[in-house]
């Protein structure tokens, strides 16, 4: 059994994203849809894609934060557009986006991200904004690991629920696209596997 569940994208979506199972061994892969019937209490963590049918995730609130209440970790990508959970609100973009306010800064230390140059979240392929363009508002006790800009717009945060489980929340494009990436983004996938993976 695996450690991990990873949720593959809507069909049609994510297509040049690479296979994470070449870097990864703790690692079982579903279908989008076949999450409703995948029994959760088998794994410690979920792995959610930025291509994600937000209204039919809704429709599993109660099982994802059972999930979260039994000591879960679930790993979300993307802009929330459909509340899901009490802890999420909806994405906000960045009021002005310029390369200043596009730039990644560390904000505090995190095994995910150890190793990792923020500027080469910054910059991808030479451009600026892939990584992130705004936020999902953190609850309060939530730590903010990545800010956008000189205001820190919390792009990244995780945050350990008082009932339970935590979450790990990136607001923008799927972390899975640094799988094999030659520079120091290339640690990001294998280090969030072996966290998620980790009781707590």
């Amino acid at each position: 059994m695996a450690s991990c569940l990873f949720l593959k994208p809507i069909k049609g979506a994510g297509g040049d994203l690479p296979d994470i199972s070449g870097f990864v061994d703790d690692l079982d892969q579903i279908d989008h849809y076949a999450l409703a019937e995948a029994d959760l209490s088998r794994y410690r963590a979920l792995l959610v894609p930025a291509h994600l049918d937000q209204r039919f995730f809704g429709t599993m609130t109660d099982r994802i934060t059972a999930f979260l209440d039994g000591g879960g970790t679930l790993v979300f990508n993307g802009h929330v557009a459909w509340p899901m959970l009490p802890e999420f609100h909806t994405f906000q973009v960045l009021p002005e986006v310029t390369l200043e306010t596009l730039e990644v800064h560390r904000v505090a230390a995190h095994p995910v991200f150890e190793g990792v140059d923020p500027r080469e979240l910054t910059y991808r392929r030479g451009v600026a904004g892939f990584y992130a363009r705004g936020h999902n508002p953190p609850p309060e006790g939530a730590v903010t690991l990545h800010g956008l800009g000189p205001s820190r717009v919390p792009c990244d945060w995780v945050y350990e629920r008082p009932r339970g489980g935590r979450i790990l929340m990136h607001a923008g494009n799927d972390l899975w696209m640094y799988a094999g990436s030659s520079d120091t983004t290339a640690r990001i996938v294998p280090q969030l596997c072996r966290w998620a993976a980790t009781e707590f």
